[in-house]
C-alpha cells in the first residue's frame, strides 16, 4: 500500500488477508476466526498499514467473528493512522520535537 493512499480497513479487506491464509478464496473464510487466524490477520494488518497495534487480552478475548475483528482492528487502525497523520501532518513544524 502507497503511503498516498488512505484504505478504509473493512470487511473486503479483512477477507482477503484472511483469504491468503489457508490459500483460500475469500467467500471461503469462514465468519468464526481460529486463534491463528486472528494472530494472522493482525500480523497482516499491521504489515500492508505499516503500524503496530495495541489490543490487549481483553480486546483480542472479544474477537469471535470477521466482523469483530473487523471493528476492533479498525478502530485500532483508525486511531493508529489518524495519529500519524496529525503527528506530521504539519510541514515540519513538529512543536513537540526536541530542539538540537
Amino acid at each position: 500500500m502507497s503511503t498516498g493512499a488512505r484504505t478504509r480497513f473493512g470487511r473486503a479487506e479483512a477477507l482477503q488477508m484472511l483469504a491468503r491464509y489457508g490459500d483460500r478464496s475469500p467467500e471461503q473464510v469462514d465468519e468464526h476466526l481460529g486463534s491463528l487466524e486472528l494472530t494472522w490477520l493482525i500480523a497482516q494488518a499491521e504489515q500492508v498499514y505499516g503500524v503496530q497495534l495495541d489490543l490487549d487480552d481483553e480486546r483480542l478475548d472479544a474477537i469471535r467473528t470477521v466482523d469483530d475483528a473487523v471493528a476492533a482492528l479498525g478502530a485500532q487502525l483508525d486511531a493508529a493512522t489518524t495519529g500519524a497523520v496529525t503527528a506530521g501532518g504539519d510541514g515540519g513544524t513538529d512543536a513537540g520535537a526536541a530542539a538540537p
